[in-house]
């Protein structure tokens, strides 16, 4: 089997035109994984950029990587028009059998779908949601994200959902869904868990409204001034938002907390590896990488019980349970796992395991093997 994966080339999205190395989201990144341990799948990797780069021909001994440019005016202003186009000329040279487009986020949906093969998408990120909690202005990157992503789905000849949440949120839209989560890099799981004495807590993600960074740290400030704790934020903030900005106005103001930017998996699984717990008090998720990272590395999840959490934890077996508008349940929930040292450990080696097997990066790899099977004996 012959299989294209449009995904976005990061190298792009962080403008690092100098680097001939491509490198990918976390999710695509721990799939390709498993596509390498699958000899009997030929799988070539697609990805746009601005500008010309050098790049390898190959990613592992059965993956491709095609580099294809598209100039400025192919991107968002014309609502990706240009790659489109240009992904489709390059899928006339490969002629997969199936094209997969990864993520509603950016252009990878829409190349994958007007690409004139059969093609499947997987939602990563529910935009249209997303959109909603963070009361997106029309015409904003998200708010035309989300119009994409309603005219996307339902030209896909199926969704691949990573949770339940997802499955209910596009039933609208698709004709035909899977629920399969997404995969871990394996190196996750080599990280041996040995939490230091600083009560560390790490808090993972892009500080938004929809992280809920702000209210979580008002919420521990009683709790801060009679233990000892550490609160450790990592993600991009950008100071111009006005929630960011009250961000970063409250971190400087406590001792307690540190705002340690934006962080490479590497750094993540450093950070991971001497945490307490790993803190995630969202007002939405759909499939967060890091609660999966975390579960592999063996260490205990705090997270609010929204969107597809609730398909990644069970409370007080895997994980514990918050809720993101409740300070109490945000302070108990930290208490609860800075206290129990028996229950962390408890909840650490439950969710290692169950993370081994189902989000290995094989065991990914083969059920997307077999839905893409699925697909082509299906008539379209």
């Amino acid at each position: 089997m012959k299989v294209a994966v449009v995904t976005t080339d990061n190298r792009e999205a962080f403008k690092q035109y100098t680097s001939h190395t491509p490198w990918f989201g976390t999710a695509p990144e721990a799939l390709l994984q498993g596509f390498a341990l699958l000899p009997e799948v030929e799988v070539h990797v697609v990805g746009c950029t601005m500008k010309p780069m050098k790049s390898p021909e190959k990613l592992a001994e059965n993956i491709w990587f095609h580099s294809v440019y598209v100039p400025k005016i192919g991107w968002m202003r014309t609502s990706y028009n240009g790659c489109v186009r240009a992904v489709r000329r390059k899928l006339k040279t490969i002629h997969p059998d199936m094209v997969h487009g990864q993520g509603t986020e950016r252009e990878c949906s829409l190349s994958a779908v007007f690409s004139r093969f059969p093609n499947v998408v997987t939602v990563h990120g529910n935009m249209r949601m997303i959109a909603e909690v963070n009361q997106a202005k029309t015409f904003s990157f998200i708010w035309l994200a989300a119009q994409l992503e309603k005219a996307t789905l339902p030209r896909a000849r199926g969704v691949i959902c990573i949770t339940r949440y997802t499955e209910k949120a596009v039933s609208d839209l698709a004709r035909k869904m899977w629920v399969v989560p997404n995969a871990v890099d394996a190196t996750f799981f080599d990280v041996q868990s040995e939490p230091d004495d600083t009560g560390t807590i790490l808090c993972v993600g892009g500080v938004c409204v929809r992280k809920n960074q702000n209210r979580f740290i008002e919420a521990l400030d009683s709790l801060a001034a009679t233990r000892k704790l550490r609160v450790v934020f990592m993600g991009g903030a950008e100071k111009e938002n006005p929630y960011a900005a009250e961000f970063l106005g409250l971190v400087e103001k406590r001792p307690w907390c540190e705002y340690a930017g934006f962080a490479d998996r590497d750094t993540l699984k450093a950070r991971l590896k001497n945490a307490a717990m790993l803190a995630l008090p969202s007002l939405e998720d759909n499939c967060p990488m890091v609660v999966l990272e975390a579960m592999a590395a063996g260490v205990p999840v705090l997270a609010a019980k929204v969107g597809g959490l609730p398909d990644l934890i069970e409370d007080g077996k895997n994980g514990v349970f918050l809720d993101p508008l409740d300070a109490a349940s945000m302070r108990a929930g930290v208490e609860k796992i800075l206290d129990d040292r028996g229950l962390a450990k408890s909840l650490a080696a439950t969710a290692k395991e169950q993370a081994r097997e189902k989000y290995h990066p094989l065991v990914i790899a083969k059920r997307h093997v077999e839905i893409y099977r699925e697909v082509l004996s299906t008539p379209s």
